[in-house]
């Protein structure tokens, strides 16, 4: 079996830069991050693979080619606050972290969230805060942020989630409208509105939680 290394090179040479995936930023972080250090150990070797991952308890780590692709989306920038929905065992964060300044990452599963906590700790990153929470209520607390990252497939963009946007915000995720595929959707907060553009398909596992959302973006 190739090293860790060498996958991460072929993922980013066969699944990311095929895909118009180009901030080299994004992909200098993902050719350092080892994502077999964020899945069971029983899944290492398919850390790579093009496709979700599932991990425990019913969540899934996302495609790196669909999760590059909304990253790039979000253009985030170095002073940039970003809030990472769903961070699971904490990839996409520490992924996001090493593009911007803070990443609050928010998780509804207990579990998961302390996963994430020390998976991060071991990997040295310390500007992402783990907090526990509802996915679709988003995480106020700290709003608003310059950009929002949904690590999963959701019916709509709430209005919950878009309030929590600073001017100029941008939000990416998965949007079903209740039936997949999905589309890469990356919605931006300008002149008292919002604004949505669609960039792929792409068949992404659902987010818990989004069901029961009840007001959307129109």
């Amino acid at each position: 079996m190739a090293g860790s290394a060498e996958r991460r090179l072929s993922m980013v040479d066969s699944q990311l830069r095929t895909n118009r995936v180009v901030d080299e930023a994004l992909i200098g972080a993902m050719l350092e991050l080892p994502r077999e250090d964020f899945v069971p150990d029983r899944l290492a070797p398919l850390a790579y693979v093009d496709k979700d991952l599932p991990l425990d308890g019913g969540r899934f780590l996302m495609e790196p080619m669909v999760f590059a692709r909304l990253v790039q989306m979000l253009a985030v920038s170095p002073g940039d606050i970003v809030l990472d929905i769903g961070c699971g065992t904490g990839y996409s964060s520490a992924v996001l972290a090493r593009l911007c300044s803070t990443v609050v990452a928010l998780e509804c599963d207990a579990g998961m969230a302390e996963t994430a906590r020390r998976n991060l700790a071991r990997a040295d990153i310390d500007n992402v805060i783990v907090v526990d929470g509802e996915l679709a209520a988003g995480y106020p607390d700290q709003a608003p942020y310059n950009a929002i990252l949904l690590g999963g497939a959701v019916p709509e963009i709430s209005t919950a989630l878009a309030d929590q946007l600073a001017e100029n915000g941008r939000l990416a995720a998965v949007v079903t409208r209740g039936a997949p595929p999905g589309r890469a959707t990356c919605a931006v907060r300008g002149g008292g509105g919002v604004s949505r553009r669609v960039a792929f398909d792409a068949a992404t596992l659902p987010l818990p939680g989004f069901e029961r959302a009840e007001r959307f973006v129109l």
